[in-house]
């Protein structure tokens, strides 16, 4: 990835936010916990699921930063949604914690040197090296790719209404 395309994810990146609560703008109270299938998430759960995600992906980013080299943590999305009953978590201060971990690490990447984006981790995920372009292209999609999925459940539940 040249530095091009990379500013351009990280532009994408910062704006992950705004592009979510656009969204949810058009959600109805009522849409929020309806779920398409049993094994799939909600709304509710999707932006749960988010602010989960983005502070790992805060956490990653530092960990690429700072110590290049070391081991990540895992974790298991569908057990932390079932274990920690994302319904009973507060959706605002879901929001909340998303809009800080991306509004943090969106500044302190526009502020890292080219060298940095070469960093790698251990990701015990993934066999291959986990790259800062892996990160980059992970996150940047992150957000974007829930909203189609906040969009597709909209879909679902207004053709069952």
């Amino acid at each position: 990835m040249d530095r091009k395309e990379r500013n351009e994810k990280i532009e994408l990146y910062g704006r992950g936010y705004d592009l979510l609560k656009a969204v949810l703008a058009e959600v109805p109270q009522e849409a929020m916990k309806f779920k398409p299938a049993p094994t799939e998430w909600s709304v509710h759960e999707i932006i749960i699921h988010i602010a989960d995600s983005e502070s790992n992906a805060a956490l990653r980013a530092r960990k690429l930063i700072a110590e290049p080299g070391r081991t990540l943590m895992g974790y298991d999305q569908d057990v932390w949604a079932n274990v920690l009953d994302y319904h009973e978590h507060n959706l605002e201060d879901a929001l909340e914690v998303t809009r800080l971990a991306r509004k943090t690490t969106y500044e302190l990447l526009k502020k890292q040197p080219d060298e940095v984006f070469s960093h790698s981790v251990v990701h015990p995920e993934y066999e291959a090296p986990y790259t800062f372009e892996k990160w980059i292209e992970l996150y940047s999609a992150h957000i974007p790719g829930h909203i189609e999925q906040i969009q597709n459940n909209m879909k679902l539940w207004k053709a069952q209404k």
